[in-house]
């Protein structure tokens, strides 16, 4: 029963817990004085595994802002003084998004998405760790207040969103457009805030004074609808790696501002600045390829410092699933610089690869003094380095794994439960990696897949990378489950035949 009841735990984790991006949170020192603009100095305040997003500085400078704490989302505040870190919620019913300080009040606001799926605007006081309901009947998507007592809100409303402004003082609210994007923000030195129109097939920035409803074009956009103002009327955007700017009154077109491609970030969305100007707070995806490839190319240079630095300070070198080789850069450090000195000729060659959350795994191909082999590596990484790096390594095979793989495919994707245990060994075991045990055996396999095929009619999985190494067979895969999906890597070790042993990632 307890292996059974982790494997479903594992199911429903990956099917809810796992549907946002593996995002995180950098700050810029700011220079936008007069027309310049520049960034430096970039720090990832949240280095965090899971969802980081949606920052909000407060008139002190604090800033807020959404983050993962074990697989709930709570609102943290991050102090940029000292660096130090504090919760403001901690609600087990729910988790909270998109907080807001509340004008003349220590209270903020968030949007509180619930376990039944009610989703509303709260009021929190962080001393108390209280909350209420703010507007109690409207699905509020996004928030701006204007002062303590009007607020502009994003209201979801069938397959839309609507924008809404209450004044909290005589209980009423005014619905102003249909269908409106998610980014809400004053305009610098004006009565007005900003928003996106998507009415009548355009998306329009626009501006309106939430007290008399009167509306302006700002300019037409396409693609993102995350923005961010400055005071000197600059609109900034972010596309990809590339930070983008522009003065709607001088200014017809986007230009490029800078291109963060070099610091390993990528999928620039949500952004925010500080009172004072001087901090720009972003969210982006990490590209953890970026520190991979970096090693790679070092390695290949034998430029051995370059190649050490990539790597955590007590990173572990394994053999797939779980022996340990050595640990430590130092240790790293030794190994390969005795390694260069015993050879003339080196490289490492990525033929294949697959890049989920915060791991990277790549089939390698390796000459070393004119003898080629073959290797797949599984880098795991944090803050920016390689933690972890677990090899496996190529062994003769009598006959290929990858036809039992696909055979247990079949069946999975018909969900014909006797065809797909039966690609398995008696003692079939399942690992999250590195090695948590999820389930332990065929009856506790067959248990906790017949519920889950029996309950999934849109159930598919579909293959967007396979590599094959020895007996293994590593699969990336897009799995379609009751009208959503997720991704996942499954490792898949053939023994006789038959599948003995998988391990997800993700």
């Amino acid at each position: 029963m307890k292996n059974n009841l982790a494997f479903l735990t594992f199911l429903l984790l990956f099917n809810l817990g796992f549907c946002q991006m593996d995002t995180e949170i950098y700050a810029f020192d700011l220079d936008a004085s007069n027309d310049g603009f520049s960034v430096t100095n970039m720090k990832n305040i949240s280095q965090n595994v899971g969802y980081d997003s949606q920052p909000f500085f407060t008139l002190e400078g604090m800033l807020l802002y959404s983050s993962n704490r074990r697989g709930q989302t709570e609102i943290l505040e991050y102090n940029p003084a000292n660096g130090s870190k504090k919760w403001l919620t901690y609600t087990t019913s729910r988790g909270e998004y998109s907080p807001m300080s509340i004008p003349e009040s220590i209270d903020i606001a968030a949007i509180g998405l619930d376990t039944t799926g009610l989703q509303r605007l709260y009021r929190y006081n962080p001393k108390t760790q209280k909350s209420k309901k703010i507007l109690e009947d409207a699905k509020v998507g996004y928030q701006l207040w204007i002062d303590k007592s009007t607020l502009v809100t994003a209201v979801l409303e069938e397959d839309r969103m609507d924008l809404v402004v209450a004044n909290l003082n005589e209980g009423s609210t005014r619905k102003y457009q249909k269908n409106i994007g998610r980014s809400l923000l004053k305009i610098p030195n004006s009565n007005r805030f900003s928003y996106v129109s998507k009415e009548n097939g355009q998306s329009l920035l626009k501006s309106m004074d939430p007290l008399s409803g009167a509306t302006d074009s700002i300019i037409s956009i396409s693609g993102s609808e995350d923005f961010c103002w400055l005071n000197n009327g600059m609109l900034l955007t972010g596309k990809g790696t590339q930070l983008l700017g522009m003065n709607p009154k001088k200014d017809k077109d986007w230009k490029v501002l800078v291109n963060l491609k070099d610091k390993g970030i990528k999928n620039i969305s949500r952004m925010a600045v500080n009172a004072e100007q001087n901090t720009l707070a972003l969210v982006a995806e990490p590209d953890y390829t970026f520190v991979v490839d970096r090693q790679v190319e070092t390695y290949n240079a034998r430029d051995l410092d370059g190649f050490a630095a990539c790597y955590a300070e007590d990173v572990v070198v394994k053999r797939f699933p779980k022996d340990t080789l050595y640990t430590g850069r130092e240790t790293m450090k030794t190994n390969y610089k005795q390694f260069f000195e015993r050879t003339q000729k080196t490289s490492v060659e990525v033929l294949q690869r697959i890049a989920i959350g915060p791991y990277v795994i790549d089939k390698e191909k390796a000459l070393v003094d004119g003898e080629i082999t073959y290797q797949v590596a599984i880098y795991t990484l944090k803050n920016g380095e390689i933690a972890d790096m677990t090899f496996i390594f190529d062994k003769e095979v009598e006959t290929s794994p990858e036809g039992i793989v696909r055979t247990q495919l079949d069946a999975y994707n018909i969900r014909d439960i006797d065809a797909f245990m039966a690609t398995y060994t008696d003692d079939i075991a399942l690992f999250n990696y590195p090695m948590r045990n999820l389930s332990t055996g065929q009856e506790a396999m067959r248990s906790g897949y017949d519920s889950f095929f029996s309950n999934t009619s849109d159930l598919h999985c579909d293959i967007k990378t396979r590599i094959i190494i020895g007996n293994k067979v590593i699969d990336e895969e897009q799995v379609t489950v009751n009208g959503g999906g997720f991704s996942a890597v499954a490792i898949y070790e053939v023994e006789n035949g038959k599948i003995s042993r998988v391990t997800f990632l993700r």
